[in-house]
């Protein structure tokens, strides 16, 4: 472009190397869009939404579910607008009762040291927080001030209390007890007991405990009924294994979750070309427990696509024992090594297990052979005269 407008000349423009415009150009697969993210938040857009008012049936909900710069501005804008509210009420009673007229000083106030809309304000804040300098207070000549003095302690108190609860809620969510909550980057499919498993890793940063952690595991994909009907997001609960049995854990270490795929599982026909090739799925992990220190409810969400499933690797181990006590290697929480694995699907290796064991039999050979090469190689040689034996 830059050669055509005269500003390089053309022998200084380098072209692209190795391209035949002979060869056909082929479009690489856009990858599948996420039902939920990596941090595990739905990939979901609500649009036209006709009824906006069931929002507003639940305002404390939505206070908090709003975001920190929008929930700045209404909590300010609560209590600016109610001091002023209250102000413009002083400054009228004060003006009704004749308190604002200059040189007529006989009466009794119904507030004292209030001349202007500043001093009203000034009284408002007062009365609403409680500071009460001294200096401005309310008489018993004017009834109505004293109502209005009730009303206002009664609304300070409501606002008080939305508000603070509001803030309080926001910064003890749930979501933010999950950051600590991690998985691994890829899941793997190897075996395990001589059947082919889904393998993820899940593990907990901080020292409090999750009490009674579950989890859980969803299929999501695009499906058609056999009367034509297009599902987008299909989901299926299949079922994990954690080596205790059902789906509640014991999350003090890092551990590997597994699922047997057997015929009740959807990936029973899935193969490693499958992954290959970027197929229609998504496989949804949901860690659900509550919070030792503070008791709320918290979820961890992840994600893993096709190509985010790694066929014929495992994970390494991280859990050592050390000076009497356990420790944990997070650096290799998400390294994982290749181990052999029969490249076919769980139906394919339940209709023939030949395959395992010829799978078996070649991995048991691989380690005996190089043993004793290894064993022939580092044996010594030894040479007997005669001289010796007589």
């Amino acid at each position: 472009m830059l050669s055509r407008k005269g500003i390089i000349p053309e022998e200084y423009v380098l072209t692209r190397l190795a391209e035949d415009p002979a060869e056909p150009r082929y479009r690489t697969r856009e990858r599948r869009a996420r039902f939920v993210s990596k941090k595990g938040n739905c990939n979901v857009a609500h649009k036209n939404i006709r009824e906006q008012g069931r929002f507003l049936q639940d305002v404390f909900t939505t206070l908090v579910d709003l975001k920190w710069p929008h929930t700045l501005l209404i909590f300010t804008m609560s209590f600016l607008c109610s001091w002023l509210l209250f102000a413009m009420v002083w400054w009228l009673i004060a003006f009704a009762h004749g308190d604002l007229a200059p040189g007529e000083g006989t009466n009794v106030p119904c507030v004292t040291s209030i001349h202007s809309f500043s001093s009203a304000f000034l009284f408002s804040i007062e009365v609403q927080v409680t500071i009460g300098f001294g200096g401005r207070m309310v008489t018993e000549e004017c009834p109505l001030a004293i109502l209005i003095l009730i009303v206002q302690n009664i609304v300070g108190l409501m606002i008080n209390a939305i508000m603070l609860g509001c803030i309080f809620m926001k910064t003890a969510q749930a979501h933010r007890r999950a950051e600590t909550l991690i998985f691994s980057k890829h899941a793997v499919i190897t075996l395990r007991h001589g059947r082919l498993c889904f393998m993820l890793r899940v593990g907990d940063l901080r020292k409090s405990m999750i009490i009674s952690a579950t989890i859980h595991m969803q299929v999501v994909r695009k499906t058609t009924s056999p009367e034509g009907e297009v599902v987008p997001l299909h989901q299926v609960d299949i079922p994990m294994e954690n080596g205790v049995g059902g789906n509640s854990i014991f999350l003090v270490a890092p551990l590997i979750i597994y699922h047997v795929i057997d015929s009740n599982s959807p990936l029973y026909d899935l193969a490693p070309s499958d992954l290959h090739h970027h197929q229609d799925l998504e496989i949804i992990v949901i860690l659900e427990g509550v919070v030792e220190t503070t008791g709320i409810t918290t979820q961890a969400r992840t994600s893993y696509l096709a190509d985010e499933i790694l066929w014929g690797q495992r994970f390494v181990p991280i859990v050592a024992e050390e000076d009497g006590r356990y420790s944990v290697d997070y650096s290799k929480f998400g390294n994982t090594i290749k181990v052999p694995t029969p490249l076919c699907t769980a139906r394919q290796l339940d209709e023939d297990r030949s395959l395992l064991d010829a799978l078996t039999l070649a991995s048991s050979r691989g380690p005996l052979r190089k043993r004793s090469v290894a064993v022939a190689k580092a044996k010594p040689k030894f040479s007997i005269s005669p001289d010796s034996l007589s």
